[in-house]
């Protein structure tokens, strides 16, 4: 075991303050859910639907155990919320953070139809979330903020881009044109406009911790995506990341915390990635091992649906169905 391996294996999970558990309830002002989901039939796909269709619906193989756990992921990401919800996505550049952020974003979009999501782009260094989710869209924090006659949610939705999943974006800095430094005050103002009509916000933040907006994010999620590579160099960063977080006194949050190890480049080590989600699994941190998938990688528009292959879906949607349990239990 090298240096990196051991500083992940003492570093990964420390001893974190704990803080006091928000109060129980939604949101003044936020957006209900109270219609419960059904629940979803596994999907036929390769020889069970050949089958079925060959004999007109005479012969119904049962669904694999993937088809099965699919269903259970797609109801639990159904589950029944009431009030609004944010879950943040951290991680050094490079580790697909943005993809992971777009991705789970579409997911609820998608599977909660009743529910409203907006994907917010947090990133001060030129983040890149509008373009993979819509990028003709112009939106930004200054033009949604500036407006003041947002009296509906049409007037608020003319300020977003949205994707075919559903998902609504809000961009940040503008990637061409004089720099508009996002600051903690307009991203706080945004936020608070658009908890008015979205149940779900999935932000995509920054890799500077101690950046004054990342911080401001920091405060008001629910949940944590905390995205590394397969590697031990990458994972350490993980573990800094998380450690500072406790001495941070975000212990509440570090316990809703998800490490995401993403094979981006498909160069992926199979035996240290599953060392690596086994040393954060022994320190009680959640693992998804995301697999390498040749659609996110380019940097255009994510497809959940006809582009990622069901392999990556189906980690995705063990991923999406995490987070939608710790929104349950957050406020349980």
């Amino acid at each position: 075991m090298n240096e990196r391996d051991e500083f992940l294996r003492d570093r990964v999970r420390p001893d974190p303050p704990r803080m006091p558990p928000r109060p129980p309830g939604p949101r003044a002002g936020g957006p209900r859910y109270t219609a419960p989901a059904p629940q979803p039939e596994p999907h036929d796909r390769g020889w069970r639907r050949a089958l079925n269709l060959l004999t007109f619906g005479l012969v119904r193989p049962r669904p694999s155990a993937a088809q099965l756990q699919e269903a259970q992921c797609v109801a639990a990401i159904r589950t029944v919320l009431r009030g609004n919800y944010k879950v943040g996505v951290l991680g050094k550049g490079g580790v697909g953070k943005t993809s992971v952020a777009a991705t789970v974003g579409s997911l609820f979009a998608e599977l909660r139809g009743h529910d409203r999501v907006v994907a917010i782009d947090a990133d001060t260094a030129f983040g890149r979330l509008i373009s993979r989710i819509d990028p003709a869209s112009a939106a930004s924090f200054w033009e949604l903020t500036a407006d003041r006659d947002l009296r509906s949610f049409g007037d608020v939705a003319g300020r977003l881009g949205r994707n075919s999943a559903g998902l609504f974006v809000l961009g940040g800095e503008p990637a061409s044109g004089p720099r508009r430094v996002l600051d903690s005050a307009i991203y706080r103002e945004a936020a608070r406009r658009l908890d008015r009509y979205f149940t779900i916000s999935v932000i995509d933040c920054g890799s500077t911790m101690d950046a004054a907006v990342t911080q401001e994010v920091l405060r008001d999620l629910d949940a944590l995506i905390v995205v590394s590579s397969p590697w031990a160099d990458g994972a350490s960063a993980a573990a800094r990341t998380m450690e500072w977080m406790a001495d941070q006194g975000l212990g509440t949050l570090l316990d809703n915390t998800v490490v995401v190890l993403n094979d981006s480049d498909g160069h992926a080590d199979k035996r240290t990635r599953a060392m690596l989600a086994r040393e954060f699994v022994d320190h009680g941190q959640p693992v998804v091992e995301v697999p390498f998938d040749p659609h996110l990688r380019p940097g255009g528009v994510i497809d959940v649906n006809r582009e990622i292959s069901p392999a990556t879906r189906r980690k995705f949607l063990e991923l999406t169905a995490m987070i939608a349990g710790l929104f349950a239990e957050d406020r349980t």
